[in-house]
Order: C-alpha cells, then sequence, then structure tokens
C-alpha cells in the first residue's frame, strides 16, 4: 500500500508505536473490565423467602424460644427436588408436625404455599450486596437481570454502529472515556433500578467505542507484519483486566464500593489522551494531509529517524498517495457488495460466524457465576488462560493458517461450553478448571477472527464490510443475555445453544479460504479474480494429472 512506503520512512514499529501501544493497553486494562464486571455487581447470592417464625427477631411463634434456626427453617421453607430449602416459596403456615417426622411425608407436599410475600433473606457470605439484593431481582423477577446485561450490550450494539460513522478516533476516546467515568460513576449511586440500567446502557455504549477505536488507531500506525502481535497485546491487556478484576472483588465485596473503584480511575486517563496521536493516513485521506504530515514527523522524531523533515515533505505525501486519494473519491455502496457473488459469500459467512462466536463468546463471559462456585477464582483463571492462549493463538495463526487455527479455536470453545453440562456441580475443581478454559478460548476465538476477517475483505470495501460484520456480531452479543432467560424453565438449555452456536460458527469457518502469506485485495475484482484463478489452477492440475496418466 501507498501509505506503508510513507510509514516506513517514519519508523513502522519503534518507540512510537510502543508509547502508543502502551497507553492502549492500559485503556483496554481499565476499560474491558466494565463489561464483566456484572459477574459480582449482579451476581445472584443463595436466598430464601423472609418468613415470620425465623426472620423478624422477636420470639418465635412456639412461645419458647428454644427451637433452633435448622427447625424454623424446616417448619417454614418447603424443600426442592434435590433437598435444599425452596428460593422462592414458602408455606402458608409453620408445619409444625414436620419436627417429629425423620423425613418428609405426602402430606407435607400437600401443604399450601405461596410466594415470597415478604421479600427475601439472602446469603452474604460471598457478597456483602449487589444489585440483586438491593433492588431484589430474584424469583419472578429474576429475568431483569438478564435484561440489565441486555441493554449493556444494546449499548454496545449501538456505540459499534455510532462509532463506525463518526471518524475523528482520538476525538471519539475522549468523548467515551468521559461518557463511561461519568456513566458508571454515577450508576454507582442512583436510587432505582431504571436509572442504574440506563447508565449501563451508555457505558456499554462508550466502553465498545474505546475497545474498538484503540485497535484500529494503533493498527494504522504498525505495518502489517506486526499488526497480529498488536491486536494480541491488547487482548492481553483485557485479560490481564479480568485478573485485576477477580482479585479486587474479592476485596471489596459492596457492589456500589466495587463500582465506583473500577469507575474512578477512568478520568484520570482523560489527562493522558492529549499525548494520544491521531492516524495519519486517516487525516490525509481527509483532506487534512498537513495534519498529517505533522503527526507522521512527530513519529518519525520519537523514532529516531534521520533526515525525516527531507523525506517525509507535502510533495512527497501528495505524489505516494495519489491513487489511494483517487480511491477514496469513489466510495462504494451497498449495491457493489451485493452484486460481487464471491464478496457477497464471504461477507454473509463472516456475519454468521461473528454472530455465533459473539452469542458463545458473550454468553460466558457475562454468566461465569452459573458455572462455578468460587466466582473469584474462576474470573482470575479466565484471564490467565486467556493471556496464555491469544500467546498461543498469535503462533498458530502464523504457523497453521488463519481457517484452521480459527476453526479449532471456535470448534474448542464450544465444545468446552457443552462439556459443563455433563460434569456434576460436586466435581467443582474439573468445573472451574472447564470453564476458565472456555473463557481463554473466547479471547483466542476473537483475535484468529478479527485477523482472519481483515485479510479477507478488499481494501475499498473494507470499511463497509466490516461494519456489516461488526453489526452482526453486536446482535449475538446483545442476544445472548437473554437466552440466560431459558434457564429458569430449563437449566442445560442456554448452555446447549450457546455451545451448538459456536460449533455451527467454527464449521462456517472452514468455507473461507486461507489468507496466510496470501496478498492482502485491494479491489472487489481481485476477490472475484482470485475465485477464477483458483479454478483456473484446479482445471490446468486436473489436464497435468490426466497427461501423466
Amino acid at each position: 500500500m501507498a501509505f506503508q512506503e510513507i510509514l516506513d520512512q517514519a519508523g513502522s514499529l519503534g518507540r512510537f508505536q510502543i508509547l502508543q501501544l502502551s497507553f492502549l493497553m492500559i485503556c483496554n486494562f481499565l476499560v474491558y473490565i466494565h463489561i464483566p464486571m456484572e459477574n459480582f455487581t449482579s451476581a445472584i447470592p443463595e436466598h430464601r423467602c423472609w418468613v415470620h417464625v425465623l426472620d423478624n427477631d422477636t420470639v418465635s411463634d412456639n412461645g419458647t424460644g428454644i427451637l433452633s434456626q435448622q427447625d424454623l427453617l424446616r417448619i417454614s421453607i418447603p424443600l426442592d427436588s434435590n433437598l435444599r430449602p425452596e428460593r422462592c416459596r414458602r408455606f402458608v403456615h409453620p408445619q409444625w408436625q414436620l419436627l417429629q417426622m425423620n423425613k418428609t411425608s405426602g402430606n407435607v407436599s400437600e401443604a399450601e404455599t405461596e410466594p415470597c410475600m415478604d421479600g427475601w433473606v439472602y446469603d452474604h457470605s460471598s457478597f456483602l450486596s449487589t444489585t440483586v439484593t438491593k433492588w431484589g431481582l430474584v424469583c419472578e423477577f429474576q429475568a431483569l437481570n438478564s435484561v440489565n446485561k441486555f441493554l449493556l450490550t444494546a449499548g454496545m450494539l449501538l456505540g459499534n454502529f455510532l462509532c463506525g460513522h463518526l471518524t475523528d478516533r482520538r476525538l471519539i476516546l475522549l468523548g467515551c472515556f468521559l461518557m463511561l467515568a461519568i456513566a458508571d460513576t454515577c450508576a454507582a449511586l442512583v436510587p432505582t433500578f431504571l436509572l442504574y440500567c440506563a447508565l449501563r446502557f451508555l457505558a456499554g455504549m462508550s466502553a465498545i467505542g474505546i475497545l474498538t477505536n484503540s485497535t484500529v488507531l494503533i493498527v494504522e500506525w504498525t505495518k502489517p507484519k506486526s499488526q497480529a502481535l498488536v491486536m494480541i497485546c491488547l487482548l492481553c491487556s483485557a485479560g490481564a483486566g479480568q485478573i485485576l478484576l477477580g482479585g479486587l472483588a474479592y476485596f471489596v465485596r459492596n457492589w456500589r464500593h466495587l463500582q465506583l473503584a473500577l469507575s474512578i480511575p477512568i478520568f484520570f486517563l482523560l489527562l493522558f489522551t492529549r499525548w494520544l496521536a491521531e492516524s495519519a493516513r486517516w487525516l490525509i485521506l481527509t483532506n487534512r494531509p498537513q495534519e498529517g504530515l505533522q503527526e507522521l514527523r512527530r513519529a518519525a522524531r520519537i523514532n529516531g529517524m534521520k533526515n525525516y523533515k527531507d523525506t517525509l515533505t507535502m510533495e512527497v505525501v501528495r505524489a505516494t498517495m495519489k491513487e489511494e486519494l483517487e480511491m477514496r473519491k469513489t466510495k462504494s455502496s451497498l449495491r457493489d457488495l451485493l452484486r460481487a457473488p464471491t464478496l457477497r459469500k464471504r461477507i454473509c459467512l463472516l456475519s454468521f460466524i461473528r454472530f455465533t462466536t459473539f452469542v458463545s463468546g458473550y454468553g460466558l463471559i457475562l454468566n461465569l457465576q452459573h458455572l462455578g462456585t468460587n466466582i473469584f477464582l474462576l474470573q482470575i483463571l479466565s484471564g490467565v488462560l486467556s493471556i496464555l492462549i491469544s500467546c498461543a493463538a498469535l503462533w498458530a495463526l502464523n504457523h497453521l493458517g488463519r481457517r484452521i487455527s480459527q476453526f479449532l479455536f471456535v470448534l474448542f470453545m464450544g465444545i468446552s461450553i457443552l462439556a459443563t453440562i455433563f460434569v456434576p456441580q460436586d466435581m467443582e475443581t474439573l468445573r472451574l478448571v472447564q470453564s476458565s478454559l472456555g473463557g481463554g478460548l473466547v479471547f483466542a476465538a476473537l483475535s484468529s477472527g478479527l485477523t482472519h476477517a481483515n485479510e479477507l475483505l478488499p481494501t475499498v470495501v473494507r470499511a463497509t464490510a466490516l461494519g456489516i460484520v461488526g453489526t452482526a456480531g453486536s446482535v449475538g452479543s446483545s442476544l445472548a443475555p437473554l437466552l440466560m432467560i431459558l434457564a429458569i424453565y430449563s437449566v442445560p438449555l442456554p448452555w446447549i445453544i450457546y455451545g451448538a452456536c459456536s460449533i455451527l460458527g467454527g464449521l462456517g469457518v472452514l468455507l473461507l479460504p486461507e489468507t496466510r502469506n496470501q496478498p492482502l485485495p485491494d479491489s472487489v475484482e481481485d476477490v472475484e479474480n482470485e475465485r477464477k484463478g483458483s479454478r483456473q489452477a484446479k482445471q490446468e492440475d486436473t489436464l497435468i494429472k490426466v497427461t501423466q496418466f
């Protein structure tokens, strides 16, 4: 590409890129944790109905006050199929006869029960308070907890759409930092659940804006051979954020305090955004070549390039970028994408794969509490494994290829999700390992998918096509929390859907071509000619084999 020639003169991977990458890694480290934070701020603790004889802090109705808590619980709360106290039902009248029985009898099953009319009593051994205990989001109101997560991901969908149409990435990052800091700080102080959901919607919109634009910004300052490494570094910083989240949540068990502890540091990032460089390529292509040249010279100076004022001039920039500037004037439309059969097929497949991957990935990331009893350790292990597996993904992408690597990561993610269904709850160690492995594979699947998609789409329509694919992924992430509502009817059903989606997405990857060590397509014709070229190669190969025979 023409811009790459200019970037090489300014230094395509030097001290300037390292400083930019370091700041953006810190941003990802502090921003990403605002998404899985719901695992702790909205955790559902053990609970049961409030009953008069047990929880009114006065002498019990038996008049003696000598009955133990266990006895009072037995006569007040029915048992479920696992012989544990029901979470959402209580006896209308105390069943005193149960004190004379070793086991429940047929008469007990016929005893009249009712919902929790006076609220619930929560177990505070793991969490002092959460949004669930604050607003009573259990039993018949449990679906509201999934709606809260849905609004977070719906904000991410809208943020992805808006940031795709706004081009000034540095200004977007500044606005998103400010919005995220204000929204999540205020969310820790609001008195109503409705206001909390509205603020979390804004937080999701701003968080995805930061994560997406930071990736695009550093990639446009980096040479193509190092772009996969840069993306892996950003994903590793997000994995490190998971470790911080699990450790901090272990010591801060109050959801308001935890939310404030994670939100206030975002204000300090605003102080350092002034040193963040805008994309020189974007400045040149948007008729701001003088500003783009200033950013290139700034990068060359920090990278220690000699004579950069002589090699980086306005004449050189205009001459080198002439072809790209002319290509920029010919804007592609959605009709251009639909007219090309091979490109249309690729966009449809990439959208399907991104949708299924995000359904499975966000279904796992936002619902870790359902997979293990020690959510703190599970979150930390998921962060550790995501870093290790992301590093393994870099090796796999360079040695196994893009298609096979993405297929294996997405497939194994689905298998690990389905495997949790068959592991008993009492095998906590095995469930912990499986769930952590699945969380790590989410990052590997995302990194391989992003790399493969960028190399499959031509330059002239890449932004438009990636917008379509990204929208499909955002729809999948928004659908993921709503599927957890199905657990009310069947506990394994959401996990079956998450696992099946991931496996289907993995099979879809096999329909895409390999792109490792292949030149990036610049135009729609390059993609269509690639298909014709592969057909001609197969025909020639067949003729050669027949002649030899």
